[in-house]
């Protein structure tokens, strides 16, 4: 089997010796070459001997597997890049182990320095949601404002809260809620749209901060195998990442949302989807319609179990965000839509289809994001409106230690659905949500085919009829994501003309067990035909 095309020169890379997968339902080679950034042929190892050059760089892959780079469809990249750089929290078992944490970190900051990121979990102690009074004696002098690792509960400390000016008067904004106690004094936790009366009091982070924490994120990101980006970073990323683009630091690609708010801005300076290179473009406008499971926000039909006042929260009216999609999708833009809740989902394709009426056409690339808690008949309403799922699987293989504690078994019948969206016919992207869940790709792969813990259990995978199999996760973290970007033609398989974006497993996935699959590393990283990550 050769693709050279004709006339093509001496290549930069090439990769022989190996088990290239080029793409699901397509044979695979042994040898791949590329010249100025992109595949310029794949095949047996003979097919390339003559690309090789005095200058070419020649790896002997020794058997190994070659895939498509990973495409991440969701990704708080440069917040992700931040909490590398700040306290984790993630793993703390309970509030004093919390705090200390807290404390720890605060002795290497200057006085009056904000923390921030953190990552905590309640669920890791059982549910409880921690409070300021558990963390101000560790942290006097260094307000708090750490978020719970969906990013949509944030635990403040008392000095936070001052600089924030919330106290017992303070109302709760429109999708949100500030915890109080039984006296009615907030407890330190903010929750969705309430988290931005703090925001507002946090200092801008300074360019060489951005700087740091999107270095950080990258190197992780080449680590594992990551090349593309779609990035839903709520801080101003995108000067950041230009200036690393002209500095030739990038090592991988990055598609940078804006906020819906940034919509009049965006028609009045004539910028659209897609403009930019292959490096940094610009991806579509993401709105926030609801909250998340783990914070017991997401906007469900039905009340929370032993919560009969809560239904979750919408951080919109319904009518204010059917505006805000009609006029982005009348003036040509894209949309990203975070609904995790059974309620959410429908109001936001009920928004999607008033917005195809009033505005004409046919069908277009809306997505919504996460898509975690969705009936049968919206199921079918995705396929008819064209909507792509952009999931996170790691999400079932973590909520599931709480999933059916907060909706019953059998709601949760239409929780985490994969197969279900593809058995319906519908367009899936797979991601991670980082810094909510770790980049791993492997993880990902891993809850698809198996929907077990990393520790493994439940026996045979929560809701096993849904899981898929392994090329078909490959092919949705791959071709499936760039597909949702609309770069399809330039990634996501591995054949001449594209782009030269691909991952070196030191072994071969299709070969291991199910549980090995979280084991085997990253052997290098290519991007454009460079290679930006060499284990060593």
């Amino acid at each position: 089997m050769t693709s050279t095309p004709p006339g093509a020169s001496q290549a930069d890379l090439v990769l022989r010796g190996g088990s290239i997968w080029l793409g699901r339902g397509r044979p695979r080679a042994q040898a791949l070459a590329a010249r100025a950034g992109r595949v310029i042929a794949v095949g047996r190892d003979p097919d390339v001997h003559d690309l090789i050059g005095t200058h070419t760089r020649v790896v002997d892959l020794r058997g190994r597997l070659v895939v498509p780079g990973f495409n991440d469809a969701h990704v708080h990249f440069l917040e992700g890049g931040h909490g590398l750089l700040s306290v984790d929290l993630r793993s703390a078992t309970s509030e004093d182990d919390l705090a200390r944490r807290l404390g720890e970190h605060a002795q290497t900051l200057p006085p009056g320095s904000w923390i921030r990121q953190g990552n905590w979990d309640h669920q890791r102690w059982g549910g409880r949601l921690p409070t300021r009074a558990s963390i101000d004696a560790a942290t006097p002098d260094h307000p708090v404002f750490v978020n719970r690792l969906d990013g949509h509960l944030a635990l403040c400390n008392s000095l936070a809260l001052r600089e924030a000016g919330i106290d017992r008067h303070t109302q709760d904004p429109l999708g949100g809620r500030i915890e109080r106690d039984a006296a009615g004094e907030p407890t330190g936790v903010v929750m969705d749209n309430a988290m931005d009366l703090v925001r507002r009091a946090i200092p801008e982070t300074s360019r060489e901060l951005n700087r740091r924490a999107a270095r950080a994120a990258l190197a992780e990101a080449a680590r594992l195998g990551v090349t593309t980006i779609q990035d839903d970073s709520a801080i101003d990323a995108l000067p950041t990442y230009l200036e690393l683009r002209d500095r030739g630091e990038l090592t991988a690609r990055l598609s940078v949302w804006r906020p819906i708010r940034a919509l009049s801005s965006l028609i009045a300076s004539g910028m659209r989807p897609g403009l930019g290179d292959d490096w940094v473009r610009l991806g579509p406008l993401k709105i926030l319609s609801d909250g998340s499971l783990g914070a017991g926000t997401a906007a469900m039909h039905e009340p929370y179990l032993g919560e009969p006042d809560n239904r979750g929260l919408l951080l919109y009216e319904v009518a204010e965000l059917e505006d805000m999609i009609q006029r982005a999708d009348a003036a040509g833009f894209t949309l990203a839509v975070h609904a995790i809740g059974d309620r959410a989902n429908q109001v936001v394709l009920d928004a999607f289809e008033r917005a195809v009426q009033r505005n004409g056409g046919g069908p277009r690339p809306f997505r919504i994001e996460h898509a975690q808690i969705v009936t049968r008949a919206d199921l079918a309403r995705y396929r008819t409106l064209g909507v792509i799922a952009s999931i996170q699987p790691s999400h079932a293989i973590d909520d599931m230690r709480f999933a059916e504690a907060k909706l019953g078994p059998a709601r949760c019948r239409d929780a985490y659905n994969l197969r279900s969206f593809l058995d319906a016919g519908v367009e899936v992207a797979l991601g991670t949500d980082w810094y909510v869940e770790p980049l791993d790709p492997r993880l990902g792969l891993y809850a698809c085919v198996t929907r077990e813990r990393p520790e493994g259990g439940p026996e045979g995978g929560w809701l096993p009829e849904e899981k898929i199999a392994l090329d078909q996760a490959l092919d949705l973290y791959t071709r499936g994501s760039a597909r949702a970007e609309r770069t399809d033609r330039d990634k996501g398989t591995l054949l001449p003309g594209r782009l030269a974006d691909c991952v070196v497993f030191a072994a071969d996935l299709f070969a291991v067990s199910s549980r090995e699959l979280l084991q085997v590393p990253v052997d290098l990283t290519v991007v454009g035909g460079r290679v930006v990550f060499e284990r060593e």
